[in-house]
């Protein structure tokens, strides 16, 4: 009977949750799911966007790392889906909303092995086997510049057609002719060697119309806070000389504690003249090394702006954002210094053109000609702020997926062609070998699909019978309907690379990899260790514990899913993924 009398070892502190086997694993995949079905709508040149309202401000978008970041989702599991969404609009700038739709797709096909007894670990195998195939056939179908057979132009017409695509379903779709080349100008400026997105800037103007957004070769800046004289500079100088500081041009007023003791009344007006003497130095050795303009990131006070508008031809402005500066000195040449004593000449730049000039109801000095530019501005218009700003993040999505092209001009067919490609490959691959992994790898295979019957779906077209002719095609055609995907516009199939629907193969290899990845993170947890000690704490420093009797975050990490939210926090719980810290 002793065996029975032992005292039960206590491992973790009292009132800490475990949830563990079977119902926790398939708790986190219904999590995931949850988070896929609240961007699935949106995918495609006919997706829908989603109002996001955070109380004091609301975005429309149709960006799935947008809508997924705002949607700030507290569930561990879920949060490795915002991962791989991140990470994709990050190393590709688009298909953020696909790679999602891809992990959740394998989840919900895992979900009946799971059900079904098989081990997780298995499964896994079979996914990774899966996606390994699925990289290697995109890169066998990937076609390059060569296969455009356009020649010298094959390049620009290749980046194009990618930016185009990006812009498909995005709220500016209707003026992609207009954009795509803008984007592909604006990646073409910049240096070969490591194409930094930092240099191209990118200016929000309310109002006008968006065909009004104009690409500036070369730096425009909002103009910044004015003293008096600022009427009197020149707003248009030809071939001018620049210099960038990052001192300030203003007289300073003492410290509360500062303190000067004098013997002679007259000895105080010797102090205010080392004053202005001091900062009058500063003044001519602007004006010594010939620049006509002079830019700071620090205030310019009003006695430095008269002084300067008091020479010909001489413009100045302080509080310049960083970033612009940044922009400037690569385009001018210029250097950014810290003293206005012994400038060397080399420091300061030069460019053909200032001027300053309205947009909108704004205000922008440009620099433009500029000898060695390296940068570019897109200045986009808009009749209302949410349409500038999704414009602003389709503009982002098709520069990061020109750029990646430009690195690697290496294309695939869209409109679900080379997934649709990809499912008849594993497919055929699958029947050749036998047990469990014959199943999971059809079952990859049928996950793949998930992207042309969204598509179709959010047309509002027949997915069942769309998908029907798609693997009749590619089943009965191999080499000649490799690149047939979905036709929105037809509601019928099509060769979507002759349609010229084009994405970089970089994007398909970075989804299917990243969405296996996820999806195994998910399937290789079986237990969820939860302390409702550090969890107040937590919620403590956000504010989240007021007029809630101090209980636990929730219990959405097992046993009670959603359920177990809602009724710890007094039906409130799904309120905390709509926004932030529950408000």
């Amino acid at each position: 009977m002793s065996q029975y009398l032992q005292p039960s070892i206590i491992l973790l502190r009292e009132g800490t949750d475990q949830s563990q086997g079977l119902g926790q694993l398939i708790s986190n995949i219904n999590a995931c799911q949850a988070v896929g079905d609240v961007v699935r709508t949106t995918l495609g040149p006919r997706g829908m966007d989603k109002l996001i309202y955070e109380g004091h401000r609301a975005t429309i978008s149709n960006d799935g790392a947008e809508i997924l970041k705002l949607l700030d989702i507290v569930h561990p599991a879920a949060k490795a889906l915002v991962d791989i969404a991140r990470s994709q609009d990050a190393e590709v700038g688009d298909g953020t909303t696909s790679v999602t739709l891809i992990a959740c797709e394998i989840l919900k096909q895992s979900k009946t092995f799971l059900e079904d007894g098989v081990h997780p670990q298995i499964v896994m195998s079979g996914i990774q086997e899966a996606a390994r195939m699925a990289v290697e056939r995109v890169k066998e179908l990937q076609r390059g510049v060569d296969d455009i057979g356009e020649g010298d132009k094959g390049i620009r017409l290749l980046l194009e057609r990618v930016a185009g695509t990006a812009l498909n379903s995005k709220l500016i779709c209707g003026y992609k002719s207009f954009f795509a080349p803008m984007c592909v100008d604006a990646i073409e400026s910049l240096d070969p060697n490591d194409l930094n997105m930092k240099m191209v800037g990118i200016k929000k103007v309310t109002g006008g119309s968006v065909t009004d957004s104009m690409l500036v070769d070369g730096v425009a800046f909002k103009k910044t806070f004015s003293y008096a004289g600022f009427e009197q500079q020149a707003k248009r100088i030809e071939n001018p000389k620049v210099l960038l500081l990052n001192v300030e041009l203003e007289l300073k007023s003492e410290k509360e504690n500062a303190e000067v003791r004098i013997d002679d009344p007259a000895l105080y007006q010797s102090i205010v003249d080392a004053e202005w003497k001091i900062i009058y130095e500063k003044l001519d050795n602007c004006i010594k090394t010939g620049a006509n303009i002079i830019l700071s990131k620090l205030p310019i006070g009003d006695l430095a702006t008269q002084y300067f508008a008091g020479h010909p031809n001489c413009f100045c402005a302080g509080r310049v954002p960083d970033d612009d500066m940044q922009r400037i000195a690569q385009t001018t040449g210029a250097t950014i210094q810290t003293t206005t004593n012994d400038i060397p000449k080399d420091a300061v730049g030069e460019c053909k053109l200032f001027e300053e000039r309205q947009v909108g109801g704004e205000r922008f000095n440009f620099l433009t000609g500029c000898p060695i530019a390296r940068t570019c501005t897109i200045v986009i218009r808009g009749g209302s702020e949410q349409f500038v700003e999704e414009a602003h993040r389709s503009l982002h999505d098709a520069l990061m997926v020109v750029k990646r092209s430009k690195e690697n001009s290496h294309i695939v067919a869209g409109g679900g062609a080379i997934e649709m490609e990809l499912s008849r490959y594993i497919r055929s691959h699958a029947r050749t070998i036998e047990g469990k992994q014959q199943l999971i790898m059809l079952s990859f295979a049928k996950a793949l699909e998930v992207i042309p019957r969204q598509i179709c779906d959010n047309a509002g077209l027949d997915s069942t019978d769309i998908l029907n002719l798609l693997r009749k095609k590619h089943a009965e055609d191999p080499e000649g309907g490799v690149w047939f995907g979905v036709d929105v516009n037809e509601a019928n199939i099509c060769d979507t690379f002759k349609s010229h629907v084009w994405e970089p193969a970089a994007n398909k290899i970075n989804s299917i990899a990243s969405a296996a990845e996820a999806a195994c993170l998910v399937l290789s947890v079986d237990e969820t260790v939860r302390n409702p000690q550090s969890e107040q704490a937590q919620m403590a420093g956000r504010g989240q514990m007021a007029g809630r009797g101090g209980a636990p975050m929730s219990a959405a990490m097992g046993g009670q899913g959603l359920k177990g939210m809602g009724a710890n926090m007094g039906g409130r719980g799904v309120r905390m993924m709509k926004g932030r810290g529950g408000k």
